[in-house]
């Protein structure tokens, strides 16, 4: 457990944009966002939109990940609702076990997917495909074994 003084400071360097370590491969950057998956998307942005009054983007499907998304900008970060989009839709089996849906992934933006994805590999740490794919925002992504992320499934994002 942290000091007082000692998490307060933690948390004002946890405020910048990215974190530096010298000596790592690669860099770490800001909670880019939290992926929620839901079966139904309407009441899912509604939620959003009409209840907590976030600034919803339209819908957009993305049939190369099997995905509708929904981005719920929350200013310093943002949610991602995802919709099953066809039949191999990897959404589609998160839902099969989750009826109700819920968080899907985390995504963390790194400075190289690539180095951090041969770093991470190095280290033990399983990743789910072989090369990166584009993501949502048109940028190279990864995602990291969920059993070795202490049961989180991880997206890693180039900046």
């Amino acid at each position: 457990m942290f000091p007082r003084q000692s998490l307060h400071r933690f948390l004002q360097v946890s405020q910048r944009r990215s974190f530096v370590n010298a000596t790592a491969l690669f860099q770490l950057g800001i909670l880019n966002h939290v992926a929620i998956a839901t079966p139904n998307l309407e009441k899912a942005t509604a939620f959003y939109r009409d209840i907590l009054n976030g600034e919803c983007s339209e819908q957009i499907p993305l049939p190369e990940h099997g995905v509708t998304t929904v981005f719920v900008n929350l200013g310093n970060t943002k949610i991602e609702l995802l919709h099953p989009l066809g039949d191999k839709s990897p959404i589609a089996g998160f839902l099969a076990k989750n009826k109700e849906g819920g968080m899907h992934h985390v995504c963390i933006e790194v400075d190289n997917v690539y180095t951090a994805m041969a770093d991470v590999k190095a280290k033990g740490v399983r990743v789910l495909d072989k090369e990166p794919k584009i993501g949502a925002h048109g940028k190279p992504v990864v995602f990291l074994h969920p059993k070795d992320c202490g049961g989180v499934l991880v997206e890693l994002e180039q900046r």
